[in-house]
């Protein structure tokens, strides 16, 4: 079975603690046949400093930097449009893959004949010590998103093949859950690899850190994605959209015990 280019796009944001260990954990993978396309949004630290470095060392390593801040929908979507692979994998710059990652994930796809994939992953702190796991379900369609978005962001991988090359929307936050449910307006149903094959990092500041507070993000994704009214937007983001989050934390926390 044929092993196509993945692009794997990382947008980075004064990530110098951990960016290194996210380009290391790309070039261990088991499957070599990829290109790792770094945007940074105007970093303020040393993590400029690092890609230049990387990409010096290895030529399968690029990277971009945005003329201002513009937030990560933007930055990823910069490294989306250099992308020159079959498959396109998204890998946030603090967050690692297994080694078998890829390999795993595009033999899962082409086995099923899928244009969405998504695995389940561990959670980790900021020295990478697991403390946790989000089991994938085996199934996501846009329905489900609607009601919560479950596949893990630095999971995730789509087929150019089968729905071309889909940027994000331009909205600051949630871009990466309007990604998904502009995916899966297009194919119908994502698969889920139940294998977890991802480090996702958690305890450090991030855009996803309190869901709560980016309740406006949320109505928005579902205005531009679905092209709902604010009023139908808000309303289901507080009755449906909400109950079923907290929902899914609570059975995390269960599991996690």
């Amino acid at each position: 079975m044929s092993t196509p280019l993945v692009s794997i796009i990382t947008a980075t944001y004064n990530s110098e603690a951990f960016i290194l260990r996210t380009i290391k954990s790309v070039q261990s993978q088991t499957m070599q046949d990829w290109e790792m396309l770094i945007t940074d949004d105007c970093s303020k630290d040393g993590t400029v400093a690092i890609l230049q470095e990387q990409a010096s060392l290895d030529s399968r390593v690029k990277f971009y930097v945005l003329d201002k801040n513009s937030g990560a929908g933007v930055a990823r979507n910069n490294s989306i449009s250099h992308a020159k692979g079959r498959y396109i994998a998204i890998l946030d710059g603090d967050d690692m893959w297994a080694p078998a990652k890829l390999e795993k994930q595009v033999s899962f796809m082409q086995k099923r004949n899928c244009a969405m994939s998504y695995t389940s992953y561990l959670v980790c702190d900021e020295n990478d010590e697991v403390n946790g796991i989000v089991v994938c379900p085996k199934t996501h369609t846009l329905a489900d998103s609607k009601r919560d978005n479950k596949p893990g962001f630095s999971t995730m991988m789509y087929d150019t093949e089968k729905v071309g090359k889909v940027l994000m929307p331009t909205i600051r936050k949630r871009q990466d859950w309007g990604l998904n449910m502009t995916l899966l307006k297009l194919c119908g149903t994502a698969y889920g690899l139940v294998e977890p094959l991802a480090y996702y990092r958690k305890g450090q500041e991030s855009l996803s850190k309190d869901k709560k507070s980016l309740a406006k993000y949320h109505v928005a994704v579902y205005q531009v994605v679905l092209g709902w009214s604010k009023l139908k937007a808000t309303l289901w983001f507080l009755f449906v959209y909400m109950p079923c989050w907290t929902w899914k934390r609570f059975v995390v926390s269960l599991y996690n015990r």
